[in-house]
């Protein structure tokens, strides 16, 4: 596998294409794992947010890939990524801006709360970074990427 990442960050396309299916369970692992504290009815699914993880990796050229916790890690990082910008995105979206809107009915309750947490997670992660990368990162990798400890520190090379 390492072998395969290191040809794909020399610009070998091949090697992508054998790469994916080496990691297509651990990649759908990691969405699964950022999908869960989503809202019901979240408009991206785990395979879907692979998906589009896969073709935003694909576009990356001349990645100089560590090893697969290396790689797993940016794939982590990566969907987290996307996950915020849909949440952001639905926030514009919406007639409102910010607003969020309810119906009358006490019965149903209509709220994009799940969304709104992880943009706020997002900046709480920013601003951790301000202070501590290093902190930021760790965090990243073990909640998002469900890197294991070691698996944590080969890819910060600690």
């Amino acid at each position: 596998m390492t072998a395969l990442l290191l040809s794909w960050g020399t610009g070998d396309q091949a090697a992508v294409n054998q790469l994916i299916p080496l990691v297509h369970d651990e990649l759908r692992r990691i969405a699964r794992r950022c999908m869960a504290g989503e809202r019901a009815g979240h408009s991206l699914h785990a395979s879907a947010l692979v998906n589009e993880a896969y073709l935003r990796l694909v576009d990356l050229q001349h990645v100089n890939w560590q090893n697969r916790a290396h790689f797993l890690a940016m794939s982590a990082r990566l969907m987290r990524r996307i996950l915020v910008d849909v949440a952001r995105s639905k926030g514009y979206q919406k007639r409102g801006g910010g607003a969020v809107r309810v119906t009358f009915d006490d019965a149903l309750a209509v709220t994009d709360e799940r969304g709104e947490d992880l943009v706020a997670l997002d900046d709480a992660l920013r601003t951790l970074a301000g202070v501590d990368e290093r902190k930021a990162r760790v965090i990243e990798l073990r909640f998002f990427g469900g890197l294991t400890v070691e698996e944590t520190a080969s890819v910060l090379q600690v």
